[in-house]
């Protein structure tokens, strides 16, 4: 009898450790479930982010078709003004700066278009918005007006010209800001805002003789 009930209890042990030993191992599956859906929620909610930060509007494909060869135009009128002789030492100063400032921002406009899958410049009238209309855009005979002026004249036409290109280029980006979705653009259009602003309040200075 007695030993009976030692087999009973031993039994019983053993029935006892298997079963401790089936929960932890559904605990430790539950857990391991748990864990891997955390996971992917975190990643689908980072690709969610990334998406919507990739995502960029008509407004902002227009701002980088025209500023692209609006800040083309600029570099062009820089080329030429830094050709000359007799100009003053500040306004080729200013010309380079211009070129070193708006160079990368050609490359980044012509980057981010490509990786839109839309062309450099915009077919036909662009929203209402006709290129050869562009604000502060200069003319071919407008161009050409400044290759021919000798350096002293030139430099004064040169400030007036650009005074006006910059002011249709601060439009276009305050366009940018108010109308854009894709902020690495409306970033752009900000600093083009600051910096542009500063240049034009400088030559105005140098043609006030300050």
């Amino acid at each position: 009898m007695n030993r009976q009930k030692l087999v009973l209890t031993a039994a019983a042990a053993v029935a006892v450790l298997g079963l401790s030993a089936c929960t932890g191992d559904e605990s430790g599956t539950e857990s391991e479930t748990t864990t891997a859906v955390q996971t992917t929620a975190s990643s689908e909610s980072a690709t969610s982010t990334s998406e919507v930060s990739s995502q960029h509007s008509e407004a902002d494909v227009m701002f980088a078709q025209m500023m692209l060869p609006h800040h083309e135009q600029a570099i062009e009128m820089s080329d030429i003004i830094l050709a000359k002789d007799g100009v003053p030492a500040e306004v080729t100063t200013l010309a380079e700066e211009i070129k070193a400032a708006q160079g990368p921002e050609i490359a980044q406009l012509t980057e981010w278009l490509e990786q839109w899958g839309e062309p450099m410049m915009p077919e036909g009238d662009h929203g209402g918005h006709d290129m050869s209309q562009m604000e502060g855009m200069l003319s071919e005979e407008d161009l050409q007006e400044l290759s021919d002026a000798p350096g002293p004249e030139a430099a004064d036409l040169f400030l007036e010209q650009m005074i006006a290109h910059h002011e249709g280029a601060v439009a276009m980006a305050e366009d940018e800001v108010e109308d854009g979705s894709y902020q690495p653009a409306i970033d752009m259009a900000r600093t083009i805002i600051e910096t542009q602003q500063a240049e034009i309040d400088e030559m105005q200075g140098l043609l006030d003789g300050q």
